[in-house]
């Protein structure tokens, strides 16, 4: 059947009457009018840019926000996002990329040569550990863990070949606070990159390139990696991670491997860190203020010997915390709403099992920062290899508070302890 052309007496269709319908709905001159302004921004999806001539795709380039090139090298939707998140932690430049795993493995690979040396927190995340014993290592990248606990340990550990140094505030699973205005300093004296994870952080608990706290960035770390997919999103439903500078040489060093490595997010999922992000502070503050309370509680019961939450007195490296996350001065202080809880060795791998099970609110499953409270349990010995004094013997378990209403879950956790420990 010949396809239908466009009738030529339609005022939409003047400037095209001769062409087939589908070429002319593909090639439409229509263009709405500007100055439309919403709550949310608007959702800009490319691979192809489209150039006016020849000479405007000569002129343009990708290195920096002036223009646009193609869909991998940025959009108005990603650019936004990367601004926005720049001006949450304190940085000047972005780069977005499909998860906080893969911001990890950029910085990584971006900064480390065969023959490199990079330090990791003992109680880093755990896939950053992995990808430098697998990787990192067939390319000739040597790595060692460090306590992070120990400042002059760490201080040990660095050789002439020492490039990178990972930190973690707090650490993973087991949540010490480290000393990272001691550990910054140590690195800046020596010449060595500091690359810090800030997903607990978020940029609301503490600005990591300004850790003395006084607008003056005279003492802060090079750079941070973020799994947007916590916090930022809110949601439970997005992957995506960020890396964000405040020094140009550094950002383009890290730029180039994120071009060169074909690094790229979805228009979908960057409106939909872009819609979440207006209440990240709302719900960084609320589960902040659940996961305390329900801290407090956990440690009135008789089957709980430890309570692993860094604004909690006598936790690992609360006094740390307390420098710089704002109740030095006397006030709370911020904090993620995570934390974890040391069962009493007496009751075992089965009974914390059960426990686990038999919470109902508390789903099991990983990651943290969305709607819904999640619970997961540790094998911690093989997690480790660095001695961990500070933590009472027992089976670690780990708690991400959502936004229920706290009454609600501590309710649950006294059913699953009667259940699990009577």
């Amino acid at each position: 059947m010949p396809e239908r052309r466009c009738p030529a007496h339609k005022m939409r269709c003047m400037s095209t009457p001769d062409l087939q319908i589908s070429t002319h709905l593909i090639h439409h001159p229509y263009q709405p009018p500007e100055g439309f302004v919403a709550p949310q921004p608007p959702v800009h999806k490319a691979s192809t840019v489209i150039f006016e001539n020849v000479a405007a795709m000569r002129r343009r380039q990708w290195l920096d926000k002036s223009s646009y090139t193609y869909g991998l090298h940025g959009t108005p939707t990603t650019f936004l996002l990367e601004e926005r998140l720049s001006a949450l932690e304190g940085g000047l430049q972005c780069l977005l990329v499909p998860s906080g795993l893969a911001a990890i493995a950029t910085t990584s690979l971006a900064l480390l040569r065969t023959g490199d040396e990079m330090l990791l927190p003992d109680n880093a995340y755990g896939p950053n550990k992995t990808l430098s014993e697998g990787e990192l290592a067939h390319f000739g990248v040597r790595h060692q863990c460090y306590d992070a606990m120990d400042v002059a340990g760490l201080e040990a550990k660095i050789t002439p070949k020492t490039r990178l140094v990972w930190l973690e505030a707090p650490g993973s699973v087991t949540m010490e606070f480290p000393d990272l205005i001691a550990m910054v300093r140590l690195c800046r004296a020596r010449g060595i990159t500091t690359v810090l994870d800030n997903t607990w952080g978020a940029g609301l608990a503490f600005n990591p390139f300004d850790l003395l706290g006084d607008g003056s960035h005279s003492l802060g770390v090079d750079a941070t990696v973020h799994a947007l997919t916590k916090y930022p999103s809110g949601g439970g439903d997005v992957l995506m991670g960020s890396i964000i500078t405040r020094d140009q040489a550094l950002h383009m060093r890290i730029k180039l491997a994120h071009m060169r490595l074909g690094l790229g997010v979805g228009g979908n999922d960057t409106e939909a860190v872009l819609r979440s992000l207006p209440s990240i502070a709302l719900r960084y503050h609320a589960q902040d203020r659940a996961a305390r309370e329900l801290a407090r509680w956990l440690q009135q019961q008789p089957a709980v010997v430890q309570v692993l939450h860094p604004a909690l007195e006598g936790a690992p490296g609360h006094e740390n915390w307390k420098a710089l996350c704002g109740a030095a001065g006397g006030g709370e202080g911020v904090a993620a709403g995570l934390f974890s809880v040391v069962i009493d060795p007496r009751h075992g791998q089965q009974a914390v099992d059960r426990f686990c099970d038999s919470l109902r609110l508390f789903k099991i499953g990983y990651s943290w920062g969305g709607p819904i409270s999640l619970v997961v349990p540790y094998e911690l010995p093989s997690m480790r290899s660095c001695p961990t004094p500070q933590l009472r013997s027992g089976t670690v378990v780990r708690f991400a508070i959502g936004l229920e209403a706290v009454q609600d879950l501590r309710a649950d956790l006294e059913q699953a302890l009667a259940a699990a420990f009577a």
